[in-house]
Protein backbone atom coordinates (compact mmCIF):
# COMPACT_ATOMS: atom_id res chain seq x y z
CA UNK A 1 0.00 0.00 0.00
CA UNK A 2 1.41 3.08 -0.79
CA UNK A 3 0.77 6.59 0.55
CA UNK A 4 -2.09 8.66 -1.52
CA UNK A 5 -1.60 11.93 0.08
CA UNK A 6 1.68 13.52 -0.69
CA UNK A 7 1.34 12.25 -4.80
CA UNK A 8 -2.08 13.80 -4.76
CA UNK A 9 -0.42 17.35 -3.31
CA UNK A 10 1.91 17.06 -5.89
CA UNK A 11 -0.20 16.95 -8.65
CA UNK A 12 -2.39 20.06 -7.56
CA UNK A 13 0.87 22.23 -8.20
CA UNK A 14 0.53 21.10 -11.87
CA UNK A 15 -2.60 22.42 -11.87
CA UNK A 16 -3.11 25.66 -10.39
CA UNK A 17 -2.24 29.45 -11.41
CA UNK A 18 0.11 32.31 -10.56
CA UNK A 19 -1.97 35.01 -8.15
CA UNK A 20 0.45 38.16 -7.77
CA UNK A 21 -1.83 41.15 -7.46
CA UNK A 22 -3.13 42.70 -9.69
CA UNK A 23 -2.51 45.19 -12.60
CA UNK A 24 -1.57 48.43 -10.59
CA UNK A 25 0.98 46.59 -8.67
CA UNK A 26 4.36 48.29 -8.59
CA UNK A 27 7.05 44.97 -8.83
CA UNK A 28 10.10 47.55 -7.56
CA UNK A 29 7.91 47.52 -3.89
CA UNK A 30 5.54 44.63 -4.86
CA UNK A 31 5.69 40.71 -2.46
CA UNK A 32 3.36 38.48 -1.82
CA UNK A 33 3.67 34.85 0.61
CA UNK A 34 1.17 32.77 2.04
CA UNK A 35 1.77 29.78 3.58
CA UNK A 36 -0.22 27.15 5.87
CA UNK A 37 0.93 27.93 9.41
CA UNK A 38 0.58 24.55 10.67
CA UNK A 39 2.54 22.68 8.12
CA UNK A 40 4.61 25.52 6.57
CA UNK A 41 3.51 24.49 2.59
CA UNK A 42 4.06 27.47 1.06
CA UNK A 43 1.07 28.43 -0.73
CA UNK A 44 1.91 31.34 -3.13
CA UNK A 45 5.11 32.93 -3.01
CA UNK A 46 6.09 36.10 -5.39
CA UNK A 47 8.91 37.76 -5.14
CA UNK A 48 8.69 36.67 -1.75
CA UNK A 49 13.01 37.20 -1.20
CA UNK A 50 13.18 40.27 -2.73
CA UNK A 51 14.34 43.05 -0.81
CA UNK A 52 11.83 45.32 0.62
CA UNK A 53 10.83 48.12 3.70
CA UNK A 54 8.93 46.62 6.28
CA UNK A 55 7.71 49.79 7.44
CA UNK A 56 5.31 49.61 10.78
CA UNK A 57 5.34 45.79 10.22
CA UNK A 58 9.17 46.04 11.99
CA UNK A 59 6.32 47.29 15.25
CA UNK A 60 6.13 43.63 15.49
CA UNK A 61 9.66 42.72 16.55
CA UNK A 62 9.37 45.39 18.76
CA UNK A 63 6.46 43.99 20.50
CA UNK A 64 8.13 40.59 20.49
CA UNK A 65 10.64 41.81 22.49
CA UNK A 66 8.53 43.60 24.81
CA UNK A 67 6.85 40.66 25.42
CA UNK A 68 10.11 38.75 26.30
CA UNK A 69 10.68 41.09 28.64
CA UNK A 70 7.38 41.15 30.27
CA UNK A 71 7.44 36.79 30.40
CA UNK A 72 11.31 37.43 31.88
CA UNK A 73 9.62 39.76 34.51
CA UNK A 74 11.45 43.03 33.47
CA UNK A 75 8.08 44.76 33.08
CA UNK A 76 4.49 44.14 34.01
CA UNK A 77 0.99 44.98 31.81
CA UNK A 78 0.47 48.18 34.13
CA UNK A 79 3.80 49.16 34.61
CA UNK A 80 4.29 53.06 33.71
CA UNK A 81 6.49 54.21 30.88
CA UNK A 82 8.00 57.56 30.39
CA UNK A 83 8.62 59.67 26.72
CA UNK A 84 11.40 60.90 26.67
CA UNK A 85 12.31 64.02 24.16
CA UNK A 86 13.62 62.11 21.61
CA UNK A 87 10.46 59.84 21.72
CA UNK A 88 8.25 63.00 21.86
CA UNK A 89 9.59 64.37 18.52
CA UNK A 90 8.90 61.17 16.41
CA UNK A 91 7.02 62.34 13.36
CA UNK A 92 3.51 60.22 12.73
CA UNK A 93 2.04 58.18 13.08
CA UNK A 94 2.34 58.31 16.90
CA UNK A 95 0.10 59.34 20.13
CA UNK A 96 0.75 62.84 20.01
CA UNK A 97 3.23 61.99 23.20
CA UNK A 98 5.10 65.12 24.67
CA UNK A 99 7.99 64.77 27.14
CA UNK A 100 7.64 63.42 30.37
CA UNK A 101 3.95 61.75 29.29
CA UNK A 102 3.46 58.45 30.89
CA UNK A 103 1.42 55.35 29.87
CA UNK A 104 1.00 51.98 30.73
CA UNK A 105 2.93 48.66 29.23
CA UNK A 106 -0.32 47.61 27.73
CA UNK A 107 -1.47 50.74 26.26
CA UNK A 108 2.20 50.57 24.58
CA UNK A 109 1.30 47.48 23.13
CA UNK A 110 -2.46 48.68 22.26
CA UNK A 111 -0.74 51.42 20.77
CA UNK A 112 1.94 49.51 18.73
CA UNK A 113 -0.38 47.63 17.18
CA UNK A 114 -4.11 49.53 16.88
CA UNK A 115 -2.71 53.03 16.12
CA UNK A 116 0.71 51.91 15.15
CA UNK A 117 2.40 54.89 17.39
CA UNK A 118 6.14 55.64 16.72
CA UNK A 119 6.46 57.83 19.84
CA UNK A 120 5.46 54.76 21.89
CA UNK A 121 7.98 52.51 19.55
CA UNK A 122 10.94 54.21 20.93
CA UNK A 123 9.59 54.86 24.52
CA UNK A 124 9.36 50.99 24.47
CA UNK A 125 12.97 50.98 23.09
CA UNK A 126 14.15 53.16 25.23
CA UNK A 127 12.97 51.65 28.51
CA UNK A 128 14.51 47.97 26.87
CA UNK A 129 17.94 48.68 26.03
CA UNK A 130 18.27 52.62 26.82
CA UNK A 131 18.72 54.03 23.11
CA UNK A 132 16.86 53.26 20.04
CA UNK A 133 19.81 52.43 18.32
CA UNK A 134 20.96 49.61 20.70
CA UNK A 135 17.43 48.36 20.70
CA UNK A 136 17.59 47.98 16.74
CA UNK A 137 21.05 45.91 17.10
CA UNK A 138 19.02 44.06 19.68
CA UNK A 139 16.18 43.35 17.25
CA UNK A 140 18.24 42.45 14.26
CA UNK A 141 20.13 40.11 16.48
CA UNK A 142 16.65 38.53 17.65
CA UNK A 143 15.39 38.74 14.13
CA UNK A 144 18.50 36.07 13.19
CA UNK A 145 18.06 33.56 15.65
CA UNK A 146 14.23 33.59 14.76
CA UNK A 147 15.58 32.96 11.55
CA UNK A 148 14.77 36.33 9.61
CA UNK A 149 17.35 35.81 7.96
CA UNK A 150 17.07 38.90 5.32
CA UNK A 151 15.98 41.34 7.80
CA UNK A 152 18.09 44.06 9.02
CA UNK A 153 16.45 46.64 11.80
CA UNK A 154 17.88 49.84 12.01
CA UNK A 155 14.75 51.80 14.39
CA UNK A 156 11.99 50.23 16.62
CA UNK A 157 9.11 51.91 14.28
CA UNK A 158 9.54 51.40 10.73
CA UNK A 159 10.21 55.03 9.81
CA UNK A 160 12.04 55.45 6.40
CA UNK A 161 16.08 54.13 6.86
CA UNK A 162 17.65 52.89 3.36
CA UNK A 163 19.57 50.30 5.49
CA UNK A 164 15.83 49.05 7.33
CA UNK A 165 15.12 46.07 4.84
CA UNK A 166 13.37 42.71 4.92
CA UNK A 167 11.45 40.01 2.70
CA UNK A 168 8.27 38.72 2.61
CA UNK A 169 9.23 35.66 3.73
CA UNK A 170 10.77 37.26 6.63
CA UNK A 171 7.88 38.96 7.75
CA UNK A 172 5.91 35.93 7.38
CA UNK A 173 8.53 34.18 9.77
CA UNK A 174 8.09 36.91 12.00
CA UNK A 175 3.99 36.83 12.68
CA UNK A 176 4.19 33.48 12.99
CA UNK A 177 7.12 33.68 15.39
CA UNK A 178 4.85 36.33 17.21
CA UNK A 179 1.51 34.32 17.10
CA UNK A 180 3.40 30.64 18.32
CA UNK A 181 5.09 32.07 21.14
CA UNK A 182 3.20 34.65 22.93
CA UNK A 183 -0.44 33.53 21.92
CA UNK A 184 -1.37 35.03 25.20
CA UNK A 185 -1.27 37.96 23.39
CA UNK A 186 -3.29 37.18 20.30
CA UNK A 187 -6.52 38.92 22.05
CA UNK A 188 -4.84 42.23 21.58
CA UNK A 189 -3.79 41.97 17.77
CA UNK A 190 -7.69 41.00 17.34
CA UNK A 191 -9.17 44.67 18.67
CA UNK A 192 -10.67 47.05 16.42
CA UNK A 193 -10.28 50.43 18.50
CA UNK A 194 -8.59 51.47 21.90
CA UNK A 195 -9.12 54.72 23.99
CA UNK A 196 -6.01 57.16 25.39
CA UNK A 197 -6.77 60.39 27.02
CA UNK A 198 -9.99 60.45 26.21
CA UNK A 199 -9.30 60.12 22.61
CA UNK A 200 -9.96 56.33 20.69
CA UNK A 201 -7.98 55.57 17.91
CA UNK A 202 -9.28 52.66 15.17
CA UNK A 203 -7.17 50.37 13.69
CA UNK A 204 -5.31 50.25 10.72
CA UNK A 205 -5.98 46.29 9.88
CA UNK A 206 -9.30 46.26 8.08
CA UNK A 207 -9.07 42.68 7.58
CA UNK A 208 -10.26 42.04 11.10
CA UNK A 209 -13.86 41.48 10.77
CA UNK A 210 -14.10 41.95 7.12
CA UNK A 211 -12.06 38.50 6.21
CA UNK A 212 -13.61 35.67 7.88
CA UNK A 213 -11.18 34.17 9.95
CA UNK A 214 -8.77 36.98 9.92
CA UNK A 215 -7.49 37.45 13.60
CA UNK A 216 -4.36 39.93 13.35
CA UNK A 217 -1.31 41.12 12.50
CA UNK A 218 0.11 44.08 11.80
CA UNK A 219 -0.17 46.92 8.91
CA UNK A 220 2.22 49.34 7.56
CA UNK A 221 2.93 52.59 5.26
CA UNK A 222 5.97 54.66 4.34
CA UNK A 223 6.19 56.26 0.71
CA UNK A 224 9.65 53.90 0.09
CA UNK A 225 7.27 50.84 1.09
CA UNK A 226 3.94 51.50 -0.51
CA UNK A 227 0.81 49.47 1.74
CA UNK A 228 1.78 46.22 3.65
CA UNK A 229 0.41 44.41 5.24
CA UNK A 230 0.68 40.97 7.75
CA UNK A 231 -2.26 38.82 8.94
CA UNK A 232 -3.30 35.47 10.07
CA UNK A 233 -6.54 33.94 9.33
CA UNK A 234 -8.10 30.95 11.19
CA UNK A 235 -11.04 28.37 9.79
CA UNK A 236 -11.56 25.58 11.72
CA UNK A 237 -8.32 23.22 11.66
CA UNK A 238 -6.76 25.83 8.93
CA UNK A 239 -4.62 28.32 9.30
CA UNK A 240 -2.73 30.52 7.48
CA UNK A 241 -0.42 33.39 6.99
CA UNK A 242 -0.01 35.73 4.59
CA UNK A 243 1.81 38.84 3.74
CA UNK A 244 1.68 41.78 0.86
CA UNK A 245 3.80 44.46 0.31
CA UNK A 246 3.86 47.33 -1.85
CA UNK A 247 0.22 47.73 -2.26
CA UNK A 248 -0.23 51.25 -4.32
CA UNK A 249 -3.23 52.22 -1.77
CA UNK A 250 -4.56 50.40 1.59
CA UNK A 251 -7.57 49.82 -0.11
CA UNK A 252 -5.61 47.28 -2.83
CA UNK A 253 -3.79 45.97 -0.49
CA UNK A 254 -6.48 44.60 1.50
CA UNK A 255 -8.42 43.76 -1.09
CA UNK A 256 -5.31 41.98 -2.62
CA UNK A 257 -4.34 40.12 0.34
CA UNK A 258 -8.04 38.98 1.06
CA UNK A 259 -7.98 37.35 -2.60
CA UNK A 260 -4.70 35.50 -1.68
CA UNK A 261 -6.25 34.11 1.63
CA UNK A 262 -9.51 33.27 0.01
CA UNK A 263 -7.89 31.67 -2.79
CA UNK A 264 -5.62 29.77 -0.45
CA UNK A 265 -8.38 28.39 1.68
CA UNK A 266 -10.34 27.07 -1.35
CA UNK A 267 -7.02 25.83 -2.52
CA UNK A 268 -6.57 23.40 0.70
CA UNK A 269 -10.06 22.49 0.45
CA UNK A 270 -9.95 21.78 -3.00
CA UNK A 271 -7.11 19.94 -1.74
CA UNK A 272 -8.61 17.78 0.77
CA UNK A 273 -11.73 16.68 -1.15
CA UNK A 274 -9.34 15.08 -4.12
CA UNK A 275 -7.34 13.23 -1.77
CA UNK A 276 -10.67 12.39 -0.12
CA UNK A 277 -11.65 11.17 -3.55
CA UNK A 278 -9.28 9.45 -4.28
CA UNK A 279 -9.14 7.20 -1.61
CA UNK A 280 -12.27 5.91 -2.43
CA UNK A 281 -10.97 4.39 -5.65
CA UNK A 282 -12.02 0.58 -6.20
CA UNK A 283 -10.87 -1.49 -6.85
CA UNK A 284 -7.26 -0.28 -6.57
CA UNK A 285 -5.41 0.24 -9.24
CA UNK A 286 -1.62 -0.38 -10.64
CA UNK A 287 0.45 2.90 -8.65
CA UNK A 288 1.39 4.33 -11.80
CA UNK A 289 -1.86 4.00 -13.43
CA UNK A 290 -3.95 5.46 -10.77
CA UNK A 291 -1.15 8.55 -11.12
CA UNK A 292 -2.28 9.26 -14.42
CA UNK A 293 -5.75 8.56 -14.27
CA UNK A 294 -5.79 11.31 -11.71
CA UNK A 295 -3.49 13.46 -13.53
CA UNK A 296 -5.98 13.45 -16.10
CA UNK A 297 -8.95 14.41 -13.94
CA UNK A 298 -7.12 17.28 -12.76
CA UNK A 299 -5.82 18.61 -16.12
CA UNK A 300 -9.83 18.44 -17.50
CA UNK A 301 -10.57 21.20 -14.57
CA UNK A 302 -8.85 23.42 -17.47
CA UNK A 303 -7.75 25.85 -15.19
CA UNK A 304 -6.09 29.41 -16.27
CA UNK A 305 -2.52 29.25 -17.61
CA UNK A 306 -0.45 31.18 -15.45
CA UNK A 307 0.06 34.70 -16.03
CA UNK A 308 2.24 38.10 -14.89
CA UNK A 309 -0.31 39.16 -12.61
CA UNK A 310 -2.69 36.35 -12.10
CA UNK A 311 -6.78 36.32 -11.45
CA UNK A 312 -8.02 36.99 -7.88
CA UNK A 313 -10.46 34.21 -8.77
CA UNK A 314 -7.70 31.49 -8.89
CA UNK A 315 -5.73 29.06 -6.61
CA UNK A 316 -2.50 30.24 -5.95
CA UNK A 317 -0.21 27.56 -6.39
CA UNK A 318 0.59 25.22 -4.11
CA UNK A 319 4.31 24.82 -4.27
CA UNK A 320 6.90 21.48 -3.41
CA UNK A 321 7.82 23.53 -0.45
CA UNK A 322 7.77 21.26 2.90
CA UNK A 323 9.68 22.68 5.67
CA UNK A 324 8.28 23.86 9.38
CA UNK A 325 10.28 27.68 9.00
CA UNK A 326 9.09 28.71 5.51
CA UNK A 327 12.88 28.46 4.91
CA UNK A 328 13.76 29.46 0.71
CA UNK A 329 14.27 26.63 -1.40
CA UNK A 330 17.41 25.32 -1.81
CA UNK A 331 19.76 26.33 -4.81
CA UNK A 332 19.71 23.37 -7.28
CA UNK A 333 21.45 23.27 -10.93
CA UNK A 334 19.18 23.64 -13.67
CA UNK A 335 17.55 20.17 -14.57
CA UNK A 336 18.58 18.65 -17.38
CA UNK A 337 15.50 18.54 -20.56
CA UNK A 338 14.75 14.86 -20.44
CA UNK A 339 16.48 13.33 -23.41
CA UNK A 340 16.49 9.57 -24.82
CA UNK A 341 14.80 6.77 -22.34
CA UNK A 342 16.95 4.90 -20.34
CA UNK A 343 19.16 2.32 -21.23
CA UNK A 344 17.92 -0.86 -21.42
CA UNK A 345 18.26 -2.90 -17.84
CA UNK A 346 17.88 0.57 -16.25
CA UNK A 347 15.31 1.12 -13.38
CA UNK A 348 13.11 4.63 -12.96
CA UNK A 349 11.64 6.04 -10.00
CA UNK A 350 8.18 7.90 -10.48
CA UNK A 351 6.98 10.10 -8.17
CA UNK A 352 4.43 11.88 -9.93
CA UNK A 353 2.42 12.64 -13.15
CA UNK A 354 1.24 16.16 -14.47
CA UNK A 355 -0.19 18.15 -16.79
CA UNK A 356 2.91 20.19 -17.75
CA UNK A 357 6.62 19.47 -17.70
CA UNK A 358 7.29 22.31 -15.48
CA UNK A 359 5.58 20.46 -12.78
CA UNK A 360 7.18 17.63 -13.50
CA UNK A 361 10.67 18.69 -13.34
CA UNK A 362 9.48 21.22 -10.52
CA UNK A 363 8.74 18.17 -8.52
CA UNK A 364 11.97 16.23 -9.65
CA UNK A 365 14.09 18.92 -7.98
CA UNK A 366 12.15 18.80 -4.89
CA UNK A 367 12.09 14.86 -4.18
CA UNK A 368 15.99 15.25 -5.12
CA UNK A 369 16.99 16.96 -1.93
CA UNK A 370 15.40 14.30 0.11
CA UNK A 371 17.99 11.46 -0.59
CA UNK A 372 21.33 11.18 -1.51
CA UNK A 373 21.11 8.21 -3.33
CA UNK A 374 19.50 10.16 -5.89
CA UNK A 375 21.87 12.45 -7.13
CA UNK A 376 23.82 10.46 -9.47
CA UNK A 377 20.07 9.84 -11.10
CA UNK A 378 19.12 11.35 -14.39
CA UNK A 379 15.76 13.48 -14.74
CA UNK A 380 13.12 12.99 -17.30
CA UNK A 381 9.76 14.33 -17.55
CA UNK A 382 8.85 11.57 -20.51
CA UNK A 383 5.88 12.91 -22.81
CA UNK A 384 2.91 10.55 -22.50
CA UNK A 385 -1.01 11.04 -23.20
CA UNK A 386 -4.32 9.26 -22.27
CA UNK A 387 -7.90 9.85 -22.72
CA UNK A 388 -6.98 12.42 -25.45
CA UNK A 389 -4.43 14.57 -22.43
CA UNK A 390 -0.92 14.93 -23.22
CA UNK A 391 0.93 14.36 -19.41
CA UNK A 392 4.26 14.44 -18.31
CA UNK A 393 5.57 11.88 -15.91
CA UNK A 394 8.10 12.99 -13.18
CA UNK A 395 10.78 10.12 -13.21
CA UNK A 396 14.73 9.45 -11.94
CA UNK A 397 16.23 7.47 -14.26
CA UNK A 398 19.47 5.63 -14.31
CA UNK A 399 19.52 3.28 -11.02
CA UNK A 400 19.93 -0.11 -10.29
CA UNK A 401 16.85 -2.17 -8.81
CA UNK A 402 17.87 -2.57 -5.44
CA UNK A 403 18.67 1.46 -5.06
CA UNK A 404 15.01 1.88 -6.97
CA UNK A 405 13.81 0.13 -4.28
CA UNK A 406 16.16 1.59 -1.14
CA UNK A 407 15.43 5.03 -2.63
CA UNK A 408 11.42 4.41 -2.39
CA UNK A 409 11.36 3.09 0.68
CA UNK A 410 13.27 6.07 2.49
CA UNK A 411 10.91 8.33 0.27
CA UNK A 412 7.65 6.43 2.11
CA UNK A 413 8.94 7.48 5.47
CA UNK A 414 8.11 11.12 4.84
CA UNK A 415 5.13 10.00 3.07
CA UNK A 416 6.44 11.04 -0.22
CA UNK A 417 4.77 8.82 -3.18
CA UNK A 418 7.48 6.48 -4.95
CA UNK A 419 7.66 3.48 -7.41
CA UNK A 420 10.23 1.68 -8.53
CA UNK A 421 9.41 1.35 -12.58
CA UNK A 422 11.20 -2.26 -14.43
CA UNK A 423 13.34 -1.33 -17.50
CA UNK A 424 10.50 -0.71 -20.44
CA UNK A 425 7.95 0.07 -17.77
Amino acid sequence: MYRMRGWVFALLVATTVLLAGQAGADTRRYAAFVADANSGEILHSRLADARRYPASLTKMMTLYLLFEAIERGELELDDTLTASRIAASQQPSNLSLSEGDTLTVETAIRALIIKSANDVAVVVAEELAGTERAFAVEMTARARELGLSDTTFRNASGLPNSRQVTTARDMARLTLAVRRDFPQYAPYFAERRFTHNGRTYRSHNNLVGRVDGVDGMKTGYIRASGFNIATTANRGERSLVAVVMGGPTAAYRDSHAEQLIEAAFRSLNDREALIMAAQTLTPRLNPIREQDLLATHIASLDLAQPVAQGDGESMPPLRIEMTDDLGPPPSRPDIPVAEAAAALGEWSIQVGAYADMAAAQARLESVRSLSDRLGEAALSTPRFETNGRVLFRARFTGVDAENARRICAQLAQVDEPCFAVAPGG
